[in-house]
């Protein structure tokens, strides 16, 4: 437990995203659950955010708040929202201008500043502040941009200006304290491009051992709401977006369209759940059901409803994003059916410790085949279901989570000594 930084006082904390609680986005959860677990154990936290929700650009929660022992700073900015690409470049600037300005403030407050990777490029703001208020930053990297949208081929950027924003991003990393990465593949992919390894430290996202706990399919509150009964349910949670692989699941749902005792069940929101929903109507695959994002204190309930969940994600962005939907779904106790890169960091997981199965991007076949197998064979979901809740309690918990994070930030704490500049090593006077 962090309770003092290196000069005896309480360890502050500044923590930068765009989204944070009552937001239900993931980047927001894994905020929230860290900030406000790092209040409990005695820090003093702020986080910087807009007053947005990823789900509504027009709400306007309030400029100042305080959730769970956290103190929360929300700064303005433009409101067009994600459907068009102009809109959402505005948003971004209006939110790395706005905040500089409020992190040029609060720096000399605070011993350590960590950005996140919402709106991305974030870490060039951590940069800026730290550069001219000498305060230590570390970044906590929930994926890698520009290379995502350039691997999705939705960049609109020319490839110069690609590689100079890429060539600055590796300078803002180089320059942090730390740099937390969320997997081996990410961490080697940063070590490729020339960010010290001693600047890297791997800490993987979790769920929260206390609030999720197993529950029986038959327990399962919105399972009796959408009469689902003994169907075979396989659950999609979370938001289905350009990263996710959204076709192969779709054929494989064509395949079995005649398979009545098969349900999918997908909760969420995202652009290619958007999209899926539209083509399931296109095709009428009623065994295609779409739920809206469900409150996250019903979370156990919802995971509880599905027999398997699905985890999805390109090939081609390995090591750039990690899906955070796994974890709960190993705290959940069910099997994971990824569709992926099968020689990818997940698909390894799952096979190593027996917790599912894992499809290769594009094989509807496979998919539908491994489903059928799952549906036919309950007494291996349950082993495969406890074998996941055992590697979770092990592993991804969000305590373990917590003692990973105190123990980064009492090493950035320490190395610093007092964050007042008069104090500082003359190298580290920058402003």
């Amino acid at each position: 437990m962090i309770q003092t930084a290196a000069h005896g006082t309480r360890l502050r904390v500044l923590f930068v995203n765009r989204f944070y609680a009552p937001d239900v986005s993931a980047t927001s959860q894994m905020l929230t659950d860290l900030a406000q677990a790092l209040a409990r154990d005695g820090a003093a936290v702020t986080v910087v955010c807009s007053r947005q929700l990823y789900q509504d650009p027009a709400a306007r929660l309030p400029a100042h708040d305080s959730i769970g022992g956290v103190s929360v700073c929300r700064i303005g900015g433009t409101r067009f929202g994600r459907d068009r690409l102009a809109g959402r470049a505005f948003d971004y600037l209006s939110f790395y201008l706005a905040a500089s300005a409020t992190l040029l403030k609060l720096a000399r407050q605070v011993d350590v500043i960590v950005t996140k990777t919402d709106p991305p490029l974030l870490s060039l703001v951590g940069w800026l502040v730290a550069a001219r208020r000498g305060v230590p930053y570390v970044n906590w990297l929930q994926d890698l941009f520009p290379e995502v949208a350039s691997r999705l081929a939705l960049s609109p950027l020319p490839r110069p200006l690609e590689r100079l924003l890429c060539a600055l991003r590796d300078r803002s990393l180089r320059a942090a304290e730390c740099n937390v990465v969320l997997g081996t593949r990410m961490r080697d992919y940063l070590t490729a491009r020339g960010i010290p390894a001693a600047r890297l430290r791997i800490s993987e996202n979790w769920a929260d051992e206390a609030a999720l706990v197993p529950l029986a399919p038959a327990d399962s509150v919105l399972r009796r709401q959408q009469s689902l009964g003994e169907r075979f349910v396989v659950t999609y949670s979370g938001n289905l977006g350009r990263v996710h692989d959204v076709q192969t699941l779709l054929e494989a749902a064509e395949l079995l369209r005649a398979d009545r005792t098969t349900v999918f069940l997908m909760i969420g929101g995202g652009a290619n759940m958007r999209a899926l929903a539209s083509e399931a109507q296109a095709r009428d695959l009623q065994q295609l059901r779409f739920l809206p994002y469900q409150p996250r204190s019903a979370l156990p309930d919802s995971l509880a409803a599905g027999d398997v969940h699905l985890v999805t994600l390109l090939p081609q962005l390995e090591g750039l994003v990690v899906p955070s939907k796994l974890y709960g779904i190993l705290a959940a106790g069910r099997p994971v059916v990824f569709v992926g890169d099968t020689d990818g960091e997940l698909a390894r997981l799952i096979r190593e410790h027996r917790v599912g199965v894992a499809i290769a991007s594009g094989d509807a076949p496979a998919l539908r085949d491994a489903l059928c197998r799952l549906r036919d064979e309950p007494a291996e979901r349950i082993r495969m279901g406890a074998r996941a809740r055992a590697l979770f309690e092990q592993r991804y918990t969000l305590s373990a989570a917590v003692q990973r994070w105190q123990a980064v930030l009492a090493e950035v704490s320490a190395s610093w000594g007092r964050t007042d500049p008069d104090r500082l090593p003359a190298s580290r006077q920058t402003g």
